[in-house]
């Protein structure tokens, strides 16, 4: 049973005043190839852990399963053991996005109820020093836990949805339209699916808009709660700051198909275009 949890978004200011209550977790991953590792070593918050989003926050499928299927419990719990990364610690999770990959850390942990947060407008938000040092996390033991049972992890998941369930896609409108695609095997949207571009929930500093104009954000698609939303993108990774959005928003919270678009376009089924 997923417990009650502290709020999805942290302060800087927050873990300013109490750095000590926090695991803080460095989530940088970039689309085009670009090492996070080594922005991550070329400056990061002190003490920061890294995470790498390929190694430690995505397992292995058939094409289908979408270029970022989610672990085994048994792989994850071991990843997070090795980072130092205890079972009751809150962790807050930054990227150099607002939240485009970090999400997916913080989605990860609350979907096996542990307290994460992201770090409200990620790196550009920090006004202290960066570090270049890395710490030596000291290894601690995890029990696996399962992931919910209402993810979505297979493209049949999405033809058992009822008809109040609305489909957001959290890619930018080019990739949505089919107007471009970088990386998979055919352009375009799941059919049905509406756009939410992640990137206009955040403000022009990076920071999340405000819980009412999130609110009204979802509202203006047709979503008042998060138990109607299936959030979506590429790969299952920015389409959790979708998810974490609404949390924050008083929505409740939503499901991750965690597919996504390479998954639905590495399949033989439609693939719309407007």
């Amino acid at each position: 049973m997923i417990t009650p949890l502290a709020s999805p978004v942290v302060s800087v200011e927050e873990v300013v005043r109490d750095p000590d209550a926090f695991r803080v977790v460095d989530v940088r991953w970039y689309l085009d190839g670009r090492s996070g590792r080594e922005a991550f070593q070329s400056g990061h918050l002190p003490d920061a852990l890294f995470c790498d989003l390929g190694e430690a926050l995505a397992g292995h499928g058939d094409p289908t399963a979408g270029r970022h299927p989610l672990p085994l419990p048994e792989a994850f719990a071991a990843a997070l053991g090795s980072l130092g990364i205890a079972m009751n610690d809150r962790v807050v999770a930054y990227d150099d996005t607002g939240g485009g990959t970090a999400g997916r850390l913080v989605w990860m942990l609350r979907a096996i109820g542990q307290s994460a947060a992201i770090l409200d407008g990620g790196l550009a938000a920090w006004t202290g020093p960066l570090s270049t040092a890395e710490a030596v996390p000291t290894p601690v033991t995890r029990v696996a836990a399962p992931w919910p049972a209402t993810l979505l992890e297979h493209l049949e998941d999405l033809d058992a949805l009822d008809a109040a369930t609305i489909v957001l896609d959290a890619r930018a409108p080019e990739r949505y339209s089919g107007s471009t695609e970088p990386v998979d095997s055919r352009a375009g949207h799941i059919p049905a699916a509406l756009n939410l571009p992640w990137t206009t929930l955040l403000e022009s500093d990076g920071k999340l808009a405000s819980p009412d104009d999130l609110r009204a954000d979802f509202a203006s698609l047709g979503l008042e709660s998060a138990d109607d939303l299936v959030a979506s993108c590429g790969s299952g990774v920015t389409a959790c700051m979708l998810l974490i959005a609404a949390e924050y928003a008083g929505l409740g919270r939503g499901r991750l198909f965690v597919p996504s678009f390479s998954g639905w376009s590495s399949s033989t089924r439609e693939v719309a275009t407007r």
